[in-house]
């Protein structure tokens, strides 16, 4: 593959050009929903159905199963529209909406289950290991425990969980809503419409060896899909549903601030001749654009190479993973630069600026959005060192 340095800039894909997603009427509706979500701990149902109706839930879904195999430019172009107008909902929707393409890398049993009669069914997911339990019995797995953080649980009737096999390694589970139950666990300081309540397991329940994915599949990007879009690695999507969101967010954060609702000024036009607001607001449009601009080049360059029918070097897919983790610092400096002299109004519960600035902090603690283990993997790479991470 192509030195990524050596290339332009994808260009941006603007949503009103999406051909397979419907999403236009439905932003407004979702973001006059934000506040209530916000205060219930969890984005409303109507949000999801709004976004069933505009195709975001099966976006990547395959078309058998009546998926959308909208392309992943399609899909993040989206997941940035609706984060512009909620981080939460779009941070739920991301994740529920990704997982059709884990399942399209699974066993083909595994998607009938699911989308054999819904292709807007919803999983929700918890990859963290350290709360299963796993016990191999005749074709299949026996597994119980509690996990953390299953976004938008409340939602879904499928959740897919992490776990240690002994003697083997990780693997993901599948598993129906009856086996599981749902504990109400999600008070926070920002991001509170997600839901990421806790998922548990009290007594084993059998999982099919079907239901299944071997974390090597992922990694080595195994499946029988015909379009070749499924062979970008699954951790390469999976991490940007959870980066993409704070993009959109501080697109609204600085839109705010622009058209004067994140200041105290009765005369917003007066700033324009303050030259430490006029160099914070131009910073942080840049520090947008550089986001969205790697963002989408990383995918384009990505399916590049796959269509020519060249591997995506390790180096490229280490360099790509470090990027995704870079992003939550970037956008919270880019917030943080505006908040900080976004004026009085803006330290009052409900300021939205303020909601912006909590939500995107809040997304710091998932653990993919720690950079330092990323760089220190592609550090090594470079230095001709050997790849340590198998999620990239």
């Amino acid at each position: 593959m192509s030195d990524p340095k050596a290339q332009g800039s994808a260009t941006v894909v603007d949503v009103a050009d999406l051909s397979h997603l419907d999403l236009e009427p439905q932003l407004d509706l979702i973001e006059s929903l934000a506040d209530v979500g916000r205060e219930n701990r969890q984005v409303c149902s109507e949000a999801i159905d709004a976004l069933k109706q505009a195709g975001f839930i099966r976006a990547v879904l395959p078309k058998k199963w009546g998926g959308l195999e909208a392309s992943p430019e399609e899909f993040f172009a989206a997941h940035l529209a609706i984060a512009e107008r909620d981080m939460s909902t779009a941070w739920v929707a991301g994740i529920i909406a990704v997982h059709a393409y884990q399942l399209a890398l699974m066993d083909e049993q595994a998607q009938a289950d699911v989308y054999g009669e819904d292709p807007d069914t919803c999983i929700s997911s918890s990859y963290n290991p350290v709360g299963g339990k796993v016990q191999v019995c005749d074709n299949g797995f026996m597994l119980s425990g509690q996990w953390g953080w299953s976004s938008g649980s409340g939602h879904c009737s499928w959740v897919l969980l992490g776990a240690i096999i002994p003697g083997e390694g990780y693997r993901t589970f599948l598993v129906p809503r009856e086996d599981y139950r749902i504990e109400d666990t999600w008070n926070v300081y920002g991001l509170q419409g997600t839901g990421s309540n806790d998922v548990i397991i009290d007594e084993p329940v059998f999982v099919p060896e079907h239901r299944t994915h071997k974390h090597a599949d992922g990694f080595n990007c195994v499946h029988q899909q015909p379009n070749p879009m499924y062979s970008i690695p699954w951790a390469q999507m999976f991490i940007r549903v959870v980066t993409t969101p704070a993009i959109g967010a501080a697109r609204h954060a600085l839109k705010l601030f622009t058209t004067g609702a994140g200041n105290s000024s009765t005369d917003p036009t007066k700033l324009r001749d303050d030259p430490d607001i006029a160099s914070r607001v131009a910073e942080t449009a840049n520090d947008i654009d550089v986001a969205e601009t790697i963002l989408f080049r990383n995918f384009k360059q990505m399916l590049a190479a796959i269509e020519t029918g060249e591997e995506i070097s390790m180096t490229d897919r280490a360099h790509y993973r470090y990027q995704a983790s870079i992003v939550i610092d970037r956008m919270a400096q880019a917030v943080q630069r505006l908040f900080e002299v976004a004026g009085g109004r803006s330290v009052f519960n409900g300021a939205e600026i303020q909601n912006i600035w909590r939500d995107i902090n809040i997304a710091r603690a998932h653990v993919a959005n720690n950079p330092t283990p990323f760089a220190r993997n592609l550090g090594n790479i470079l230095l001709g060192g050997e790849n340590g991470d198998f999620f990239i």
